[in-house]
C-alpha cells in the first residue's frame, strides 16, 4: 500500500497531529463534493430523489461494503440510526430467541452505553433478566458459571480504553456450545482490523461509521445478522423502514426479509454521501496490510512513550496481535495532559479515570506523526506544562 497516497485523500490541518481517529476519523476530501452533490439532488429534485437518485436503497448497498471490512456475506448487513438504537435491536432480538434464559453476559470493558441498552431493555421487558459483567479476563470462566441461563453474550472486541482485544471466534463458540448468542460491538474493530464475523460465527454485529471509517459526526451505525438466524428475528423496534412492504401503510407491521427487517427509521441521506466517499478509500485498501502497519505503527509508540515518559504506564496489551489500533497510557494527571497535548496540536483523548488514548489510522497516521507525539508528550512531562489550572479545566467532552 502507498500510506503516502491514502493520507493525500483526507482533509488534515497543517502543524495537526492527529491521533484520536478512534474516536471521530478526519474528512475524506472527496465528502465535500459528494455531498454537494446530494445537495443538488435534494434541490433538483426534491421528493423525487428517493427514487430518481437511489437514496432508499442506499443503506443495504452501503452495507454491503461495509461488510466487505467485517468479514460478512453480501446481503446480511445494513446501515442507519445510531450505534445504540443497534445494540438495542439485536440484544432484544437475541432474548427474543432465547425465552427462557435470562442472563446477559458482559464485561467491565464494555462501553457503558451498550450496558445502558441492557439495563434500559430488561426494566422495559420486566421479565427478571439479569445483567452480568465479568472482568475482561474472566469471560470465559463466566460463560461457563452462567451455564443453561445463559441467554446472551455481548461484548465490544475492542476495549475503548485500553485497546485490549477479545478473541471472537473462541467467545462465541463457548457461548453457543452453552446454548447462547453472541452480539458483538465492532465500533473500535471495524476499519481498525480484520474482522471475520462470519467465520467467529457472531450472531449479530453492530458498529459505527463515524470512527475509523471517517464518516464525519453523527454518521450512521450498521447491523449485521446471521443469514440462518435473521428470517427467525421479530424485531423489537418495528420502524416503517423495516416492514416488508412501507409504502402500502398497512395497519399491522410485517418483517421485511432478511436484513431489511433490521432498519428502522428513514436513511441519512446527506451523511450516507459522506459515507460513500469513506468507503470508495476502503475500496481501495488491503486490511492484511493495514493490519500489519498498524501494529508497526502502535510498537514504535509504545518504544518511544516508555524510553523518553517514565511518568507513563503501559494500559494496552504489549503485544500487537491482543490489541486493536490504539494504544493507551495510565497518569494520575491523565486528564490534563492530555489537555497540554491537544494545546500543541496533538490531538488524542482522555478516559476516565486516567487514560491518555491515542488512535493509529494507517491511512493518515505517519512514522513522523508518531515520533512527533512521542516528542511533545515527553516534552510536557519533563516541564510540567500540563500543570495549570486552564488544562485541568474539564470540558464537556474530553
Amino acid at each position: 500500500m502507498d500510506w503516502d497516497a491514502t493520507r493525500a485523500l483526507f482533509e488534515l490541518s497543517e502543524g495537526v497531529i492527529y491521533l484520536d481517529g478512534n474516536s471521530l476519523g478526519p474528512m475524506p476530501k472527496a465528502a465535500r463534493a459528494a455531498m454537494a452533490r446530494v445537495q443538488d439532488e435534494w434541490s433538483q429534485q426534491l421528493i423525487r430523489g428517493w427514487n430518481r437518485c437511489g437514496w432508499m436503497a442506499q443503506p443495504a448497498a452501503l452495507g454491503d461494503r461495509i461488510g466487505r471490512l467485517i468479514g460478512a456475506p453480501p446481503g446480511t448487513t445494513v446501515i442507519g440510526d445510531t450505534l445504540s438504537v443497534k445494540v438495542h435491536q439485536a440484544l432484544a432480538a437475541a432474548l427474543a430467541l432465547r425465552p427462557g434464559r435470562r442472563v446477559i453476559l458482559s464485561d467491565t470493558g464494555n462501553f457503558p452505553s451498550d450496558l445502558y441498552m441492557a439495563e434500559g431493555l430488561i426494566e422495559a421487558l420486566g421479565q427478571g433478566h439479569e445483567l452480568r459483567l465479568a472482568e475482561p479476563e474472566g469471560v470465559a470462566e463466566a460463560i461457563e458459571a452462567a451455564g443453561d441461563d445463559l441467554a446472551v453474550l455481548m461484548l465490544t472486541e475492542v476495549d475503548y480504553r485500553t485497546g485490549r482485544r477479545h478473541d471472537m471466534p473462541k467467545l462465541t463458540a463457548q457461548a453457543h456450545a452453552a446454548g447462547a448468542l453472541a452480539i458483538w460491538d465492532l465500533a473500535h474493530s471495524a476499519g481498525a482490523l480484520p474482522v471475520d464475523v462470519a467465520g467467529g460465527g457472531a450472531d449479530f454485529a453492530v458498529g459505527c461509521t463515524y470512527k475509523y471509517l471517517n464518516a464525519g459526526p453523527g454518521a450512521p451505525a450498521f447491523i449485521h445478522a446471521r443469514p440462518d438466524l435473521v428470517d427467525e428475528v421479530s424485531p423489537a423496534l418495528s420502524g416503517w423502514l423495516g416492514h416488508a412492504a412501507p409504502f402500502a401503510f398497512e395497519q399491522g407491521y410485517r418483517p421485511g426479509a432478511g436484513i431489511e427487517r433490521m432498519r428502522v427509521g428513514t436513511p441519512p441521506v446527506l451523511q450516507m454521501a459522506a459515507l460513500g466517499a469513506a468507503l470508495d478509500i476502503w475500496d481501495t485498501v488491503g486490511m492484511d496490510a493495514l493490519r500489519a502497519r498498524s501494529i508497526a505503527l502502535c510498537d514504535r509508540f509504545i518504544a518511544g512513550v516508555e524510553a523518553s515518559c517514565p511518568a507513563l504506564t503501559l494500559a494496552s496489551p504489549r503485544e500487537g496481535a491482543r490489541r486493536g489500533s490504539q494504544v493507551s497510557f495510565r497518569h494520575p494527571e491523565g486528564y490534563a495532559v492530555m489537555q497540554a497535548l491537544i494545546a500543541r496540536g496533538v490531538i488524542g483523548d482522555f478516559r476516565a479515570p486516567d487514560i491518555l488514548r491515542f488512535g493509529f489510522t494507517p491511512l493518515y497516521t505517519s512514522e513522523g506523526d508518531v515520533d512527533g507525539a512521542v516528542r511533545h508528550l515527553a516534552e510536557i512531562l519533563r516541564t510540567g506544562e500540563w500543570d495549570t489550572p486552564e488544562h485541568r479545566a474539564r470540558a464537556a467532552v474530553t
